[in-house]
């Protein structure tokens, strides 16, 4: 954004005046919006709820975002960008395969518990047929994590560590299978079998059971 570009009075009579850093008027709506649309989705989301909540306008939030279309296309990204830049941390090309992949699967598991409205966002545009996710920006971004476990299955595999018949989008998807689902259903698990999968003991076990799996999975025999 061009630093002359003056965006429009957002201020309200009675409310503290918010300093003009454009960046963080932008994270803090989008922080709001990601907990407006991961409660309510798309269809129930109030743009003038996320306004009244970051002491600004819709109409400041529309000089940003464009749409209310937009802003949710924003969230996203922001939450697909969140996790690959967690699994980035893990610095897995200095990691000997086997604990690679584990560390993978454990930051995996604990991001999904960490942050329950990425479950649920990612669940919510599963009903919109995933129409709001086809950006570049999230395509590139989760291009770059499928291109590093590329790396680790190929180390594995020069290793005899791994099977050399692995494509590294389905293992993304087990891996994500296993920790997804504890979290999407944690209601239902808890009603249907009063079993609370976020309780301490619950999560240690599951974390180290859905390591275990995935790594007995892809061992070479």
């Amino acid at each position: 954004m061009s630093k002359t570009a003056s965006p429009p009075s957002g201020a309200r009579a009675g409310r503290p005046k918010r300093k003009n850093d454009p960046e963080a008027t932008r994270r803090d709506i989008l922080e709001i919006a990601r907990q407006e649309f991961s409660q309510n989705g798309l269809s129930g989301a109030r743009i003038d709820v996320i306004a009244e909540r970051t002491r600004t306008s819709k109409h400041m939030i529309y000089y940003y975002f464009g749409s209310k279309e937009g802003i949710y296309q924003a969230v996203l990204e922001m939450e697909y960008a969140g996790i690959r830049e967690r699994e980035g941390e893990l610095e897995l090309e200095g990691l000997a395969p086997r604990e690679a992949l584990r560390r993978l699967v454990e930051a995996t598991f604990d991001y999904d518990q960490a942050h329950p409205e990425f479950v649920s966002l990612v669940s919510m545009e599963n009903l919109h047929h995933a129409e709001y996710l086809e950006s570049a920006p999230i395509r590139d971004i989760n291009s770059v994590m499928i291109r590093r476990l590329e790396g680790v299955l190929a180390r594995g595999v020069r290793q005899g560590l791994f099977r050399s018949d692995l494509d590294a989008v389905d293992v993304h998807m087990a891996i994500s299978s296993l920790c997804f689902f504890r979290v999407a259903n944690r209601y239902t698990f808890k009603a249907l079998f009063k079993r609370d999968l976020l309780s301490p003991r619950v999560r240690a076990r599951h974390k180290r059971m859905i390591a275990d799996a995935i790594l007995g999975m892809l061992a070479a025999s």
